[in-house]
């Protein structure tokens, strides 16, 4: 009988890889290069607020979907009068498609978008009792509502850590290839993989933030960057980091913050 010569460990046949595969393309950081950039948002900014006004869940669900296509600065303007008459449900459906729309008509769409306001308020009566649901996939039915909406309340309503890919965010993850993808689903399920979960309930904010006042849509002002130097970004025009210091309060009104 002839001897069997045995293999060596190195030689074993490797287990057979899982077959589900991530799609499109990776982020280009380490895992501890997205910790700094993380870590270094929350020093600039530790409690990084959303801007739109709102007084309740309610009204917060009104203000995120006037938001589409329109900034923040101009909504507010819009809904500080139109809250101060009607901050429920019930007042709103009251006060009629006509007036809303003359309280936004500053925003675009507003005649599409008074439509949604009077129908998910008249929703939230039958449905659920007058009370903003707490799922996003109850959220979603309600008119004029996506799934970026719907992220927002849950986050700033429910304290629940979510991740709304807005026009901001979409680009600041493709732009700096941390969490690349081809529409905004792609893009927040990158985010969630890659965001230390323990900076995920503020990086929605931050990401924001970010783009808004520093990486922004035109022109990056790379200077005033705080991860300029750990950024990947082949339109980065400086390597040398802003100095990492907090942020002044941000000036958003009592009615923003009482919730």
């Amino acid at each position: 009988m002839k001897n069997v010569k045995l293999k060596s460990p190195l030689q074993e046949p490797k287990p057979a890889k899982a077959t589900t595969r991530r799609t499109g393309p990776r982020s280009a950081y380490r895992t501890a290069e997205v910790e700094e950039i993380f870590r270094r948002f929350s020093v600039q900014r530790p409690e990084p607020k959303g801007e739109l006004e709102h007084v309740n869940p309610f009204t917060l669900v009104v203000a995120v979907a006037l938001s589409a296509q329109a900034t923040d600065a101009g909504v507010n303007k819009a809904t500080r009068q139109l809250f101060a008459v009607a901050d429920t449900p019930e007042k709103m459906l009251a006060l009629g498609e006509e007036r809303v729309r003359d309280y936004i008509k500053t925003i675009g769409l507003y005649r599409n978008k008074a439509k949604n306001v009077i129908a998910l308020s008249e929703k939230l009566i039958t449905d659920f009792g007058g009370e903003v649901p707490r799922t996003r996939e109850e959220l979603v039915t309600l008119p004029g509502v996506g799934r970026k909406t719907a992220n927002v309340v849950l986050s700033m309503a429910f304290g629940q850590p979510t991740m709304a890919v807005d026009t901001h965010i979409f680009r600041i993850a493709n732009r700096i290839r941390l969490a690349p993808g081809k529409t905004p689903d792609e893009v927040e399920a990158h985010l969630l993989r890659v965001i230390p979960e323990h900076y995920l309930f503020h990086a929605h904010h931050w990401l924001i933030l970010h783009g808004r006042y520093v990486c922004k849509a035109r022109r990056p002002e790379c200077e005033r960057c705080v991860i300029a130097d750990l950024c990947k970004s082949p339109e980065k025009t400086c390597d040398t980091p802003a100095p990492l210091v907090e942020l002044p309060p941000q000036a958003i009104s009592v009615a923003a913050r009482s919730r």
